[in-house]
């Protein structure tokens, strides 16, 4: 059976908000680009981040690495908080709606939603179930899914076709219990990058960030989007 396919969503971070508002955010926390690593230039982030969305150029380094990464981690048990939130990714092209549901999910308690926001009542639908059974329910979703095809049309560019070959990809960076998380819905598991705060959150996602560039230094197809305290 065919996976779903969605059409992508621009790195956008107007779209990007406007997408969790149309899903019943409220605007206290919105998205917004980082323009680059130096300190002056992550001091105009709005403070505090509570995640970072990185789009990357899925490449062959990108893979072989990816592959290796996972080999060793199953060996190495990683220790994964109970609370974080992580839901795989099945439908085609969805890479930037599982960024915001993981970016959103992680920091229900710094956010707030309206009454009868679609995405809240998801997250709550699906806060007992597995990596797995979250994808399949996300499948179902038709709130989500609408507002995603509505958002993937507004962006600057004009949106490709469904079956256009993608090969850029969207993750995210969360902090949980003081735990720096790599949640990517292609990936089996969070990846965990070791302890970080609120104050050093940015700071500490940008490094893990500057480890995606470094391997592919002809790559300049690189994005970062932070959501911050408005």
């Amino acid at each position: 059976m065919d996976c779903p396919r969605w059409l992508p969503l621009e790195s956008n971070p107007e779209v990007m908000t406007k997408f969790v508002n149309c899903l019943g955010m409220r605007l206290t926390w919105k998205f917004g680009d980082v323009y680059g690593f130096d300190p002056e230039l992550l001091n105009m982030v709005p403070r505090p981040v509570c995640a970072v969305l990185l789009l990357f150029p899925v490449t062959d380094k990108y893979e072989a690495f990816k592959q290796e990464e996972e080999e060793k981690l199953k060996d190495k048990l990683q220790e994964v908080s109970p609370d974080v939130y992580f839901i795989k990714q099945t439908i085609g092209n969805a890479c930037g709606t599982i960024g915001l549901i993981h970016a959103v999910a992680n920091n229900q308690a710094h956010l707030e939603f309206e009454p009868d926001s679609p995405l809240k009542k998801f997250l709550e639908q699906t806060s007992k179930m597995t990596p797995e059974e979250r994808a399949v329910f996300l499948e179902k979703d038709e709130s989500i899914r609408v507002t995603h095809e509505s958002s993937a049309q507004e962006g600057q560019t004009e949106a490709p076709s469904l079956d256009e070959k993608v090969n850029l990809h969207f993750i995210a960076f969360v902090n949980v219990g003081g735990h720096l998380y790599e949640l990517d819905g292609r990936k089996p598991f969070p990846i965990v990058h070791g302890e970080t705060s609120e104050d050093t959150f940015l700071e500490d996602t940008v490094e893990v960030c500057k480890n995606f560039m470094a391997r592919d230094p002809q790559e300049l197809r690189f994005t970062i989007i932070a959501l911050s305290k408005d």
